[in-house]
């Protein structure tokens, strides 16, 4: 199937359904992490008006409901489709500069991001200020209509690809914490940028390093004013744990969990297999009741770190499980799975922190 992908609800499940099963076709199970795939890939969902599907409009997306992005994922994950390099363009930048961004930054950016042209990655953590982002010391200090900046981000997916960063960094060494931060788009193909891959015990360099010695932003790539930046990552990290990544987790394990049945299929498993699948599965009604409130319009302020505690350690326990059968046809698939499991409680979040807030800010507990 070729061109545009239309309709809602199965009508549009059908016709995702059908693309995908022409355009994942005659791509190798290696080729899945090719670069050049995971960039043809971008432009592909762009060509079909699969690249925005929740966003308006008015700034190229389709204008639909999390439902069919829901839909979309879903099939993507049967279908065993390769993932390109624009998720944190289209998930968390896109988003942002939609709600909070000036004119001139959409019109420079949205497009760009939808069609795959500009990667982009996300600038937060840091060696000394992983999970407390409050106590970033990465430094922005003004120079007429310039930022310079100097520091250290880590942990930051896809910077040896990206064209931009969404950029946290501290505006002022004497504003009151949470007010002495500013949200900045820094051009990453710059003078005073370093990118150093981190080679990770899989074996792959997802992750680098980068330094930043001197790096310049212009005064119109700050989004949210020169003391909004917390704000701005209070939005970016909702859009990162809303029900969009839960639904992304949850159908990767789907696939992971039918693997594992398979596993089971020639051989004796213990009860253990039927209490792993139904905590897949239990992410699944978690992440369906978050979609529903949001399509509903309803606030549900412990949706997304209750998803992630979720689905993080669900992910470790079916990896492990995987892993312990033993089953060589799977083997290589379970012992990948299984390692890049290990870090799923820490980034995006650490399991301390969501269970922090869960008890401070819905459960009213004390500090």
């Amino acid at each position: 199937m070729s061109g545009r992908v239309t309709g809602t609800g199965e009508v549009f499940r059908a016709a995702v359904r059908e693309w995908l099963s022409a355009a994942v076709a005659g791509l190798a199970e290696g080729a899945l992490d090719d670069v050049t795939v995971r960039r043809e890939w971008d432009r592909k969902l762009y060509d079909a008006g699969l690249a925005g599907l929740t966003w308006p409009v008015e700034f190229g997306g389709r204008g639909l409901s999390v439902l069919e992005e829901y839909v979309f994922h879903e099939e993507a994950a049967r279908a065993g489709a390769p993932e390109g390099y624009g998720r944190i363009g289209r998930i968390l930048a896109g988003p942002l500069l939609i709600k909070h961004g000036s004119p001139e930054q959409r019109q420079r950016y949205l497009q760009p991001i939808l069609s795959g042209d500009e990667v982009w990655c996300q600038g937060f953590s840091e060696p000394g200020a992983g999970s407390d982002l409050a106590n970033v010391g990465t430094r922005a200090e003004r120079a007429g209509e310039l930022y310079r900046i100097s520091g250290q981000k880590i942990w930051t997916s896809f910077a040896d690809h990206a064209n931009r960063c969404l950029l946290l960094a501290r505006t002022s060494a004497r504003a009151p914490r949470h007010r002495n931060l500013g949200m900045f788009l820094l051009d990453m193909r710059q003078p005073g940028v370093d990118v150093r891959p981190i080679t990770r015990i899989t074996g792959d360099t997802t992750f680098s390093e980068v330094h930043f010695d001197g790096a310049v932003v212009h005064e119109r790539d700050l989004v949210g004013g020169e003391t909004g930046g917390w704000r701005m990552a209070m939005a970016v990290l909702s859009d990162e744990r809303g029900p969009i990544e839960a639904i992304t987790r949850y159908t990767a394990m789907s696939r992971a969990a039918a693997v594992l049945r398979e596993c089971c299929a020639s051989g004796s498993c213990d009860p253990e297999l039927d209490e792993v699948c139904a905590r897949v599965e239990t992410v699944r009604w978690h992440s369906m009741r978050s979609l529903g409130n949001a399509l509903a319009g309803i606030e549900d302020r412990a949706a997304g770190s209750v998803s992630k505690l979720m689905w993080s350690h669900t992910w470790q326990a079916l990896t492990a499980y995987g892993l312990g059968l033993g089953c060589p046809a799977h083997e290589l698939m379970w012992q990948r799975q299984y390692l890049e499991s290990r870090a799923a409680t820490i980034f995006s979040g650490s399991t301390q922190i969501q269970r922090n807030v869960i008890a401070e800010r819905v459960l009213g507990l004390p500090r």
